[in-house]
């Protein structure tokens, strides 16, 4: 029981030397939110594309009468994959630096 309350607390890891290292609440957090953050930056390109071209396909259709719901699919996924091709520096870049200092906190200890 106790060994299962230390678990939920601290995050151990071994080192080769059997040292143990342990994670605080406060840095898993502190992970996780520059995690979150990361998927944010990354997908907001792409969902704000989808979310804008959704929108005045919609528009067109009200404005037209014409209820066609394959005539959004197309032009959205056209657009989404312009955006992917145009952003995908920007998307790597961000998920190259996340990686970076995932790596660097878990080589500084």
């Amino acid at each position: 029981m106790a060994r299962s309350a230390r678990a939920s607390k601290d995050v151990g890891l071994q080192t080769p030397e059997g040292q143990g290292i342990e994670m605080t609440g406060a840095e898993v957090l502190d992970v996780s939110r520059d995690a979150i953050w990361t998927i944010v930056k990354v997908s907001s390109p792409l969902l704000v594309v989808g979310l804008v071209v959704g929108v005045a396909i919609s528009l067109v259709q009200a404005l037209t009468q014409i209820q066609e719901q394959t005539l959004v699919f197309v032009p959205k996924i056209l657009a989404i994959f312009i955006t992917l091709v145009l952003a995908l520096p920007f998307m790597a870049d961000a998920l190259n630096s996340q990686m970076l200092r995932i790596s660097s906190r878990i080589i500084g200890g």
